[in-house]
């Protein structure tokens, strides 16, 4: 498939398998107890941890990947409940950046790794 024809859905697919594996390489350095392995990566993989990250890195980001942001937060979500629908929204397009940058420019990707990993909230 062209990736020009990929949909922000897409990006957010792959945005989220993305998120999960950098999660899971950086936390195999911290410790290697499965089980502090399991929390540090469940308590970084989550719509509410994906959001404060995006509102980490939007002083970062370029005119395009915050038009990106705005267009992927506006996407129907399966949630119903509107307390979390927020953080869903916004969640969702941190995973469509992510998927962005992963298939059309991992040196972007790279640089936005190494700002999350030297966040406070991420260590």
């Amino acid at each position: 498939m062209d990736k020009n024809l990929l949909t922000l859905k897409n990006y957010a697919h792959i945005g989220d398998a993305i998120w999960e594996v950098f999660v899971r390489e950086f936390i195999i350095f911290k410790t290697s107890n499965s089980k502090l392995m399991h929390k540090l990566t469940t308590d970084r993989v989550n719509a509410h941890f994906q959001k404060s990250m995006l509102d980490n890195i939007t002083p970062f980001l370029s005119e395009q990947e915050l038009e990106l942001v705005r267009r992927a937060r506006n996407l129907s979500i399966p949630i119903a409940r509107k307390s979390i629908q927020a953080d869903y929204r916004l969640a969702t397009a941190f995973e469509v950046l992510i998927g962005f940058w992963y298939i059309n420019d991992k040196n972007r990707l790279n640089e936005i790794y190494n700002i999350i990993s030297q966040l406070e909230p991420f260590k």
